[in-house]
């Protein structure tokens, strides 16, 4: 039985609710808006009440505020800053806005007689211990990676960032390709959402490409078009070789900013070989609800380091 306040309690709804959107991202890298709306008006409700009640102590209000302010007009900012620039996906830059209104300030809990957070900062925001705890586990999965691709002798220098995998599954793979047709790595690869949305566009199965190379030719192109849809894994002329920029044209949005260039490229590299290498979409929710169930149990990793390395911390 766990022994805490009613606001603290009811926070408590953010760890399935993430645990949810996890699992969703791992599997679809899809997470639905609608989850973040009734999450952040519980977090107003639950800040409303708090703020009452460090009313009513001596004292109470003013570091309540202050690491409200701090987890709203810094933790907010920064995790829109790191969408802006591409570090966030818009799911996790809104989980973690959300996780700023929840958990502006520590929580407790007592559990078996453990106090729970069991190591806490100095500043006291607890937004802020979730979000150094995500980045931790997160930079741990490079390292993941490159142990797996040692492994199993796919030695590389983009092993850290990137996994072979065979052709034929990548309708079913996240991510983008890392290498170009012509050889040699690339940053700019093609993503393989914008892959999914080709062939259903085209109305055919990746399997149809690799075994038919007259499909390069435009005069292929079906005369009514499939449906493209987003791109996700699950989801209910001759000078323009494999109808790239038909397909661009006839969308009526982005293909995730693919040029036809680049699906040419990508489609090439796929028909002509039987593996490539990929580098995965990282499902950054998944270290944000391993960082929150730490950050709720253990506490900040982070801090608890450093003191233990002697270094004052906030």
């Amino acid at each position: 039985m766990v022994d805490a306040s009613i606001p603290d309690l009811l926070r408590l709804v953010a760890v399935p609710a993430l645990g949810w959107a996890a699992v969703r991202d791992i599997h679809t890298r899809r997470v639905s808006n609608t989850l973040w709306g009734p999450l952040a008006l519980l977090g107003v409700l639950l800040l409303l009440w708090d703020g009452f009640v460090a009313l009513g102590i001596p004292g109470g209000l003013t570091p309540f505020a202050i690491r409200t302010a701090f987890s709203l007009l810094f933790v907010i900012p920064l995790a829109y800053g790191f969408w802006y620039i591409g570090g966030f996906g818009g799911a996790d830059a809104r989980a973690f806005m959300v996780l700023a209104v929840l958990f502006p300030t520590y929580p407790a809990y007592e559990f078996a007689g453990y106090a729970l957070p069991g190591v806490s900062t100095t500043l006291g925001v607890f937004s802020l211990t979730v979000l150094t705890n995500t980045v931790l586990f997160a930079l741990a999965y490079p390292l993941v990676l490159g142990a797996r691709n040692s492994l199993t002798g796919n030695v590389s220098v983009v092993m850290f960032v990137g996994r072979r995998v065979a052709a034929d599954d990548l309708a079913t793979v996240h991510g983008s390709l890392l290498e170009s047709s012509a050889g040699g790595f690339t940053r700019s690869g093609l993503d393989l959402d914008a892959l999914r949305m080709y062939l259903r566009w085209r109305d055919c199965t990746l399997a149809d490409l690799r075994s038919d190379p007259g499909l390069r030719h435009p005069d292929t192109l079906p005369d009514t078009p499939g449906d493209p849809t987003d791109g996700a894994v699950a989801t209910d002329g001759s000078g323009d070789p494999w109808g790239a920029a038909a397909f661009l044209a006839d969308i009526d949005h982005s293909a995730y900013g693919t040029t036809p260039a680049q699906l040419r490229d990508g489609l090439d590299l796929i028909t002509d070989h039987d593996d490539v290498w990929v580098t995965p979409g990282v499902p950054f929710l998944l270290p944000l609800f391993a960082g929150l169930v730490v950050a709720l149990t253990f506490g900040d990793v982070l801090f608890y380091v450093l003191d233990a390395l002697g270094f004052a911390a906030a």
